[in-house]
């Protein structure tokens, strides 16, 4: 009994406790009213994403299990159709080696029936290939295109040669060999420099040259289209003028005389080769700076000898014609000391003789004035020269350390600019030696002349003075 009522005291108590915590939390969720709804819809929003996460990865599941079922399906056609392959390979793997057995044994089937006409025909299509490169490079076909397509023909044929492919052969080899004893004017096509193709009239002298319009052509394929296979184009560089002008007397030629021309006996190489060796302004420029010096050394000084040589040449004209004339002039070296004498008739031997040495020394200066220097231009000239063959080996070796040897255009420069001023000094110095000796010899002449009027004006003074 005391049990059951300490129970109850107990219920009793805890319920006014209950009371008085439940009192509290009222106040309090007055308080917080606001701050509780706010975590409630937040509560709400993640349950309500979580269920939309839920459903799309269950929809997403769905596609995979789908999609997987039409991957396997895919696969399986694809099996299907690489089986199917397979045994179709097979299939014309076996029909292919049928097939080569029964032409293995057509091909003795008709080795045998050939007999010693297949080496005939084999030497028809090997003299067919021959010919059809022979026909490919030569001008004889801008006068006869098309040949090279019927060769080619019977040169790659597997079957018999025809009676008609053999005629053809043997009319293409007889035309070819007669064309390269003609001279023949046609008109053909003319690819210019700016890749346009135009007809003009052209004059052939066998397989040699081609020209037109007395400049020469070339029969080779463009870089920029080599679809279009050999054309007759212009040279880039035309040879020398004599070599032009041979070509226009073959072109203009009439009648059956002969008519001097020129041919180029390589078929064209060497014709090409004018294109590729550098002209005189090129050689020139190879020499680089020092031969320019030198072209400037040479060029004074061949004037300035020049010059001299003519001036002394009319000097010793002008004082032989004086030796002539009793009359002194001013206007030449001899006059001027024949009127120093004049100044001098009424003094003694000595003086006068003091007199005519003074007059010829201020003549001898007046003479070889420029000469020492046109000398030593002319030695300077091929000192220059040696200057440029150092700088240009030294410029040689230089490519050899950076580059090595296996380009040989890498030294060409070098070499280039030490032979090109080598060769420069030297031409400067041979005139300029030739002018200075013809110069200096003039001169002499003259300074000569002077001495020896000069002694025998001395001598006439010395024989009036005792008499």
């Amino acid at each position: 009994m005391k049990s059951i009522k300490l129970a109850g005291l107990s219920l009793i108590a805890g319920a006014a406790a209950l009371g008085l915590n439940l009192s509290d939390n009222a106040m309090l969720a007055g308080a917080n009213a606001q701050e509780a709804v706010t975590l409630d819809q937040v509560l709400q929003a993640i349950r309500r994403e979580r269920t939309e996460v839920s459903a799309e990865n269950r929809q997403r599941e769905q596609q995979f299990l789908q999609q997987r079922n039409q991957q396997q399906a895919a696969l399986n056609r694809v099996r299907a159709q690489v089986a199917a392959a397979e045994a179709e390979s097979t299939r014309l793997e076996g029909v292919m080696a049928t097939n080569q057995d029964t032409i293995e044994e057509l091909d003795a089937e008709l080795a045998s029936k050939q007999g010693e006409f297949q080496e005939l025909f084999g030497a028809a299509r090997s003299a067919a290939a021959d010919l059809n490169a022979q026909v490919e490079r030569s001008v004889i076909s801008t006068q006869f295109p098309g040949r090279g397509e019927t060769l080619t023909e019977l040169a790659q044929t597997e079957k018999l040669p025809s009676e008609a492919q053999l005629r053809d052969l043997w009319e293409i080899m007889v035309q070819q060999i007669a064309e390269q004893g003609k001279t023949s004017t046609y008109s053909a096509d003319i690819v210019l420099a700016n890749g346009e193709s135009t007809e003009g009239t052209v004059t052939r002298i066998g397989p040699f040259v081609v020209f037109s319009d007395g400049r020469y052509l070339e029969y080779k394929e463009l870089k920029d289209a080599p679809e279009l296979g050999n054309v007759l184009q212009f040279l880039a560089r035309q040879p020398a003028g004599d070599v032009t002008a041979a070509a226009s007397r073959v072109a203009n030629a009439s009648g059956d005389g002969f008519v001097r021309g020129a041919i180029d006996p390589s078929l064209g190489t060497l014709l090409g080769l004018i294109v590729e060796s550098p002209t005189l302004r090129e050689r020139i420029d190879q020499g680089r700076f020092i031969g320019k010096v030198i072209i400037v050394a040479a060029l004074f000084g061949i004037g300035l000898g020049i010059l001299k040589w003519v001036t002394l040449t009319m000097t010793a004209g002008a004082v032989r014609g004086q030796v002539r004339r009793k009359k002194p002039s001013k206007s030449n070296p001899l006059g001027r000391v024949m009127l120093a004498y004049e100044n001098t008739q009424s003094a003694d031997v000595e003086t006068v003789a003091l007199k005519l040495d003074d007059a010829i020394l201020k003549e001898v200066p007046k003479l070889e004035s420029g000469l020492n220097l046109v000398k030593v231009l002319a030695a300077t000239a091929p000192l220059l020269g040696l200057l440029g063959t150092v700088i240009g080996m030294i410029n040689t070796f230089q490519a050899i350390t950076l580059f090595g040897t296996g380009d040989p255009q890498i030294m060409a420069g070098g070499i280039s600019e030490a032979l090109v001023t080598t060769v420069l000094g030297l031409i400067a110095a041979i005139p300029l030696l030739l002018l200075h000796a013809f110069a200096s010899g003039a001169a002499k002449r003259v300074s000569q002349i002077l001495e020896e009027q000069a002694a025998g004006i001395i001598a006439e003074h010395a024989e009036s003075g005792r008499a």
